[in-house]
């Protein structure tokens, strides 16, 4: 720009000039999503490099886990032929590698899997490719999940979640309503509130929700990919497995926020240059995949999940396979299922989604 000004910036000043203040969750999906200039759209946010580090790219630990998760639930199912293996936002492909590269301690699974790969970025689809060439399995990518096609299917969903642009209501006097982000009389953008509250609103919100004080704030998205994937698994038979950080109960709190360079940031300053996230709510979710009929496992911390999946005993066994890298492969054992700051452990849940005839999950057994 002329004046200096980043391009989505200017071009949401541009937007609230001519439309008024907008929701958050517009305000979310234009900084993360916008063809030309959208986080997403445009980099690669991954690794000590980028702006965040998630799961796979700790260890390799993690994706052959889930690989290993995969093939079990393909046994559960009868072990159909042609099964559609998606992913939901593969990143740098690097889990979807990991874990088929654990499939192939199960020749016939392996050759049983045709994947489908929700990406809606084209430099992430570019990585993917490089990543994945040489697996020896289909590979076909999508922008949306409704556009696999239906058919015998496990679902991995690694940190997608949290991506997908939240609404926030805030509770005032008079009802809730919904926040925005405007322009203050700086110059800046800013939070403020719609002027009406919104209507029967209070009838939709969770019990504990419902009498939460003055000034609380309530988040939530829009059901239609929980809702695909209940449909689908119901409809096709499969499972899903969705890991992400956020709490098992919906509850009220801001939990928007803003990472740049491994370092939290102001969720409204440098649109499109810092990625945006939000906790999961894991109530709501497991709620609107059950109301079409699917099954629900879950969530489990994600520490106590992996371990039951079995990650002591594969950084035993790779220990022993590189020693010069126990110390290494330890720190990152401990960063997936410990607790406190830096570790994912606590914060991250696993939840499972399947179809109802498949008993209980790997995993999930109680």
């Amino acid at each position: 720009m002329a004046d200096g000004t980043p391009p989505l910036e200017a071009d949401i000043r541009r937007r609230i000039s001519i439309g008024g203040p907008m929701p958050i969750s517009q305000y979310m999906s234009i900084c993360l999503c916008d063809p030309q200039h959208g986080y997403y759209m445009t980099r690669d946010p991954f690794g000590e490099a980028g702006d965040f580090i998630t799961a796979p790219e700790i260890t390799q630990m993690f994706g052959e886990l889930l690989g290993l998760w995969a093939a079990a639930v393909w046994r559960q199912m009868g072990s159909p032929e042609n099964l559609r293996l998606i992913e939901l936002g593969p990143g740098r492909g690097t889990m979807m590698s990991d874990a088929l590269r654990a499939a192939k301690v199960m020749p016939e699974f392996h050759r049983a899997i045709v994947a489908h790969l929700v990406e809606v970025s084209p430099a992430l689809r570019q990585m993917q490719r490089q990543t994945l060439e040489s697996t020896g399995v289909p590979m076909l990518w999508h922008e949306k999940l409704e556009e696999v096609p239906d058919g015998p299917t496990i679902i991995l969903a690694n940190e997608f979640f949290d991506a997908l642009p939240v609404h926030q209501a805030v509770k005032q006097d008079d009802g809730w309503h919904e926040r925005v982000v405007t322009v203050d009389k700086n110059g800046n953008f800013s939070l403020g509130a719609a002027p009406a509250p919104m209507s029967h609103f209070e009838k939709i919100l969770p019990p504990q929700v419902r009498n939460a004080p003055l000034g609380s704030i309530f988040e939530w998205r829009t059901d239609s990919i929980a809702l695909e994937i209940g449909r689908r698994l119901v409809h096709s038979g499969g499972a899903a497995l969705i890991i992400d950080y956020g709490h098992t109960q919906s509850e009220v709190g801001d939990t928007v926020q803003a990472v740049g360079e491994h370092a939290y940031a102001n969720p409204l300053v440098a649109p499109g240059l810092v990625d945006l996230t939000a906790h999961v709510d894991f109530q709501s979710l497991a709620q609107a995949a059950e109301s079409i009929g699917a099954r629900i496992h879950g969530p489990l911390q994600q520490g106590e999940f992996l371990r039951r999946l079995g990650i002591d005993s594969r950084a035993a066994a790779l220990k022993k396979s590189s020693p010069q890298k126990s110390g290494e492969i330890d720190a990152a054992a401990l960063r997936l299922t410990g607790s406190g700051a830096r570790k994912m452990g606590v914060l991250f849940k696993a939840l499972g989604i399947a179809d109802p005839k498949l008993g209980a999950l790997p995993g999930f057994e109680t």
